[in-house]
């Protein structure tokens, strides 16, 4: 791991420095906490573009949702601020920190939520979040700590406290890989930490009592069929053509995946 050569931005033609776009990765659901986060970004950042990426992560599962946020937050462009909040611990004794991964920024509690995104970067520093605000409620750091530092990076403004060593992240020691089921979507697809590229070519995967083999998409196999192919972002995916994995075969956060060559 080394350290990144410089700071990025995002320029205007006349050389001005733009601010960079913000995407919000939290467990909060339908909820009114994404909308007043978003209030803070737009009174110190205003001129940056919020993008939501999920707002439906596995809540209070801050491991599950790393080796999500790891297999999303690189595909968001360079220069970007990726506000993750999936914080169980909010107010206890946990750290709040920033992580400068592949040139990109991303702002959370330190409970691992960041750490494979920091371990699996080329190129990674971490920062203790020593700044706190005159109102700081126990129960919402996301919009009263983790948002105004992921304005104030979105603004090319430098971490407000001191670097850390990544060998120090809560979560710096977990697998490289998750064998479990790590979210599911509205179809009943079933996401699992594994990226297939660290997986045998003839790999099945075995949940519960099912085997499943490899397919390259749903129209490959007949309606009802049972499968696991690579989702667009690299994950191993549980899937049933036409119906919900999760009811089919009795999955949720968290079940465990066996690999069977």
């Amino acid at each position: 791991m080394v350290s990144l050569p410089h700071r990025v931005s995002i320029g205007h033609s006349d050389g001005m420095a733009a601010t960079r776009p913000i995407f919000l990765f939290t467990d909060f659901g339908p909820s009114p906490y994404v909308g007043q986060m978003k209030a803070v970004l737009l009174r110190d950042a205003p001129d940056a573009k919020v993008i939501d990426l999920f707002d439906d992560a596995p809540a209070h599962d801050p491991q599950s949702s790393a080796y999500l946020l790891a297999a999303y937050g690189p595909e968001m462009p360079e220069g970007s601020t990726i506000l993750a909040v999936v914080d169980p611990g909010v107010g206890g004794a946990r750290g709040a920190i920033a992580v400068e991964a592949d040139r990109r920024w991303y702002v959370g509690p330190d409970n691992g939520l960041l750490a494979i995104v920091a371990r699996r970067a080329e190129a990674a520093r971490a920062y203790d979040i020593q700044w706190r605000p005159e109102r700081l409620s126990a129960s919402f750091h996301g919009r009263d700590l983790f948002a105004p530092v992921a304005a104030r990076l979105a603004k090319g403004e430098p971490p407000p406290g001191p670097e850390l060593k990544l060998a120090k992240l809560v979560g710096h020691d977990w697998a490289e890989d998750l064998a479990r089921i790590i979210y599911i979507d509205r179809f009943g697809n079933a996401m699992t930490g594994l990226r297939v590229e660290i997986l045998p070519k003839a790999a099945r995967l075995m949940v519960g009592t099912a085997t499943l083999v490899r397919a390259r998409t749903f129209s490959d196999l007949p309606e009802g069929a049972s499968f696991w192919y690579e989702n667009a972002n690299g994950l191993a995916e549980i899937a049933v053509n036409q119906a919900r994995a999760d009811e089919v075969l009795g999955l949720a956060v968290g079940t465990e995946v066996e690999i069977a060559s």
